[in-house]
């Protein structure tokens, strides 16, 4: 039948010649659990169950070569308390993750409000700036330990400017050797933080910039009332990375002074090693472990609790 014939039927029986409705069927959009199994296995092989065994060797006297070690309980644990390399790691590890944390956010904060503006060269800064971060970070470390040397680059150049009288040990000394550390590090990854922090400043809407500016306020009060709010997630980002990043810090520390002098710049990283292939003590290293992994677990909840309720505040 035609669809010239068809529309000429009465109504009934154009109703009894329609084709029958297709039925419509839904089909899965996500794929079974089981599709993830393979991955699954492969991450408790490589990371579960060697983590768990780990765990057990914390409460034993394991040297890391004997096939019979004999279970301690907590002595491990409580040996870190009468321990003064451990108490002393653990001060060191929590001032250089608060130090890095705080001055490479300042530090990137301010190149990133800097590359963010009108000036022709703001892409070639941009570049230059991230670049450190970029490489390797055993690399940079033995840079930076040539250059911090008693004849290295620094500290030729104050004697070339008359500034001889500041020149030091900067990784020799005790009392600066820590903060030459938390410097490498802050050069290295405050191009970082400014990437992230500039890919929030471009999301801030222009048109709340200019109103806020046609209203009087200037650039300090722009900042703090306009642009800071609108910069919550970036700031998120960048304090749990830096915070994780400084608390688990391990190549440019053993790199740079290899904990020293003397224990000046030892992490609990740094003494996880040397007490597991230095002193044979692999059951207490890794309760040092699982102490550092309990801190860095504190440590990243309890700021991005923080953290996250600010931004839902400032939105």
């Amino acid at each position: 039948m035609t669809l010239a014939q068809h529309e000429h039927l009465p109504d009934h029986d154009r109703v009894s010649r329609r084709p029958p409705l297709v039925e419509v069927h839904r089909f899965r959009t996500t794929p079974p659990w089981w599709f993830a199994l393979p991955a699954m296995l492969l991450l408790a092989f490589a990371v579960l169950v060697p983590s768990a065994r780990g765990v057990y060797y914390a409460f034993t006297d394991w040297d890391g070569l004997a096939p019979h070690f004999s279970f301690v309980g907590l002595g491990n644990f409580a040996g870190m308390l009468g321990d003064d390399d451990a108490v002393r790691a653990v001060r060191h590890t929590l001032l250089i993750a608060v130090s890095i944390t705080v001055v490479q956010n300042g530090v990137g904060l301010l190149l990133a409000l800097g590359v963010n503006t009108a000036i022709k060269s703001r892409n070639v800064l941009r570049v230059l700036l991230f670049a450190p971060a970029v490489i390797t970070p055993i690399v940079t470390a033995y840079l930076w330990r040539n250059l911090l040397g008693p004849d290295g680059a620094v500290n030729s150049l104050l004697g070339a400017v008359g500034l001889g009288g500041l020149r030091q040990d900067w990784l020799g000394s005790p009392d600066l050797a820590l903060w030459a550390v938390v410097g490498v590090i802050v050069w290295q990854y405050a191009g970082y933080s400014m990437v992230i922090f500039l890919a929030g400043l471009q999301s801030v809407p222009r048109e709340i910039q200019e109103a806020a500016e046609i209203d009087g306020a200037g650039p300090a009060r722009r900042f703090w009332s306009v642009t800071r709010p609108l910069l919550a997630p970036a700031f998120t980002v960048n304090l749990m990375l830096s915070i994780i990043g400084g608390i688990k810090l391990f190549d440019q520390v053993y790199a740079l002074t290899g904990g020293g002098p003397g224990h000046a710049t030892d992490t609990i990283s740094t003494l996880i090693y040397k007490d597991a292939f230095t002193l044979g003590e692999f059951g207490y290293s890794i309760a040092l472990a699982v102490v550092l992994t309990v801190i860095v677990a504190i440590a990243s909840t309890g700021q991005y609790l923080v953290l996250s309720h600010n931004e839902r505040a400032a939105s």
